[in-house]
């Protein structure tokens, strides 16, 4: 029994039911994950989540002598969101390194869930980025069906962020964007995809739209200018909106509990940050795609967000006279 002083409110809300929420929310994601990329896309999905259950677990049992937590699902939305940042014909061997590192550095060192400062998911995605660039970034094209037992065997390409940082003139097709059949991580291919999970995680009150939507207008309003400014130099706000792992970062990862501000104007502050890097990267950084770097930035800068961003404690204290 848990004893605590009052207020008590009583919901139906548990970890286990929101990282059910969270899973079902990329339903529609893997969906179109499947349809282009077949094969490499369910075995490299199965491989992260077995390594990262299987890691949790071991580490449980043999390190901190605690009965397993396999129940909460945490695990599994945590390969399942390494999987969806990682190109479908990754070797297998990579996949499984970044699931270690994802539960085993990125969760389990800080003590398991609720305790970890980053993202455990990104963790492992950024680590497999620096150690592994040439592998981590030649991204197979989505061709719609390509179920092929050798998955390894893809034709491979640029992505759309990758071209324009290459300096190449590129003629948007925002239906590509939208519904998929453009090259990159697995999780980044639909934007319609992602916003379908996003507005099922609002209805389900899982998240709010403060971190999502305020990365969102930021990066927006940033790219915007930009392009107002050097048009002949960048592409307009909208296709930053659309490309990358943008709304895939900004809708699962960014809005992770443990990492993101408690307060609602801290969740704006942190998301505003978040836009911030990422356009900063994306426009002049070395890498095509900052979200993930971004994220992570603001996750370590999340304590000092709580710290100066608190609500006020039972009504606000009321000053004597002449003080």
């Amino acid at each position: 029994m848990i004893v605590s002083p009052s207020p008590h409110i009583h919901n139906n809300d548990s970890v286990r039911r929101d990282m059910l929420n969270v899973l079902i929310a990329l339903i529609p994601a893997y969906l179109v994950t499947l349809f282009y990329f077949g094969s490499g896309a369910i075995y490299l999905t199965a491989l992260s989540v077995c390594t990262c259950l299987l890691c949790e677990h071991l580490i449980q049992k043999f390190l901190f002598k605690k009965p397993s937590q396999l129940g909460n699902l945490s695990a599994i939305v945590t390969g399942a969101l390494l999987a969806l940042n990682l190109p479908s014909n990754l070797d297998w061997w990579i996949v499984v390194i970044g699931a270690i590192v994802a539960i085993g550095i990125g969760k389990m060192t800080f003590g398991g869930l609720g305790n970890n400062p980053f993202n455990p998911a990104l963790v492992g995605r950024v680590f497999l980025l620096v150690s592994f660039p040439a592998q981590m970034t030649t991204w197979p094209k989505a061709k719609p069906m390509h179920f092929v037992f050798d998955y390894m065997d893809v034709e491979t390409g640029a992505t759309f962020l990758s071209q324009i940082k290459e300096g190449a003139t590129v003629n948007p097709d925002y239906s590509d964007l939208l519904f998929g059949s453009i090259g990159g991580s697995m999780g980044e291919i639909s934007a319609l995809a992602l916003l379908i999970g996003f507005v099922y995680l609002l209805c389900t009150k899982t998240i709010t739209w403060h971190i999502p939507i305020s990365i969102f207008v930021t990066v927006f309003v940033f790219t915007g200018l930009v392009f107002l400014i050097a048009p002949e130099k960048h592409v307009d706000p909208l296709v930053h909106i659309l490309t990358g792992g943008l709304m895939l970062g900004a809708i699962f990862m960014a809005t992770d509990y443990v990492t993101s501000p408690m307060t609602h104007k801290g969740q704006l502050i942190y998301g505003m940050g978040i836009g911030v890097i990422t356009s900063v990267i994306r426009l002049w950084g070395a890498y095509p795609e900052g979200v993930s770097f971004a994220i992570l930035i603001m996750n370590a800068a999340t304590p000092l967000i709580n710290h100066y961003v608190k609500p006020t404690r039972f009504g606000e204290a009321v000053k004597k006279e002449g003080k």
